[in-house]
């Protein structure tokens, strides 16, 4: 028997589903993950960059703040932290030259004094209190209570600071 051909079927008139141009369900929930997607890259590129410049500044100043104060425990000499017109500077630090100058031209620290880290392993309760120049109501708190490490603290209101 020869091989049926399929031009026969060519004469068929065409079904409503063969005419129906359109998207399936498929494709459109494929569209709109990758729509999702792109919205959600887009609000992360476009974060606040003052209060991210802060928040990094923060972190970055607690980071040296330990390393001073483990710096004096392990030397037994006294390292003091202390606000400059163009940054900040550790007194009693030994080795390769400390960073003395915020990475960011719009954040400073209201402090007045100086912050002893050490040598004691056990030094009183501080605070250093950084604020956005360009918007003064964003404000960063770091904070220790003698015993636990310098952490970053949000504030919610300006609070009175201590010695």
């Amino acid at each position: 028997m020869p091989p049926r051909s399929f031009t026969a079927c060519k004469s068929l008139p065409p079904t409503p589903f063969a005419l129906a141009r359109g998207f399936t369900l498929i494709e459109l929930l494929v569209v709109l993950a990758i729509m999702a997607i792109a919205t959600a890259g887009v609000v992360i590129a476009l974060r606040d960059g003052a209060s991210t410049a802060l928040e990094r500044e923060a972190q970055r100043l607690s980071a040296l703040l330990e390393s001073a104060r483990a710096q004096s425990r392990m030397t037994a000499v006294p390292v003091r932290w202390r606000v400059t017109p163009d940054g900040f500077m550790f007194e009693g630090v030994t080795g390769p030259v400390w960073p003395s100058t915020w990475l960011n031209t719009d954040v400073r620290s209201d402090r007045v004094g100086e912050v002893l880290l050490g040598p004691e392993p056990i030094i009183g309760p501080q605070q250093i209190q950084l604020v956005s120049l360009s918007d003064p109501s964003r404000r960063l708190t770091l904070a220790t209570d003698g015993v636990h490490p310098f952490t970053v603290q949000a504030d919610a209101a300006p609070t009175e600071r201590l010695p």
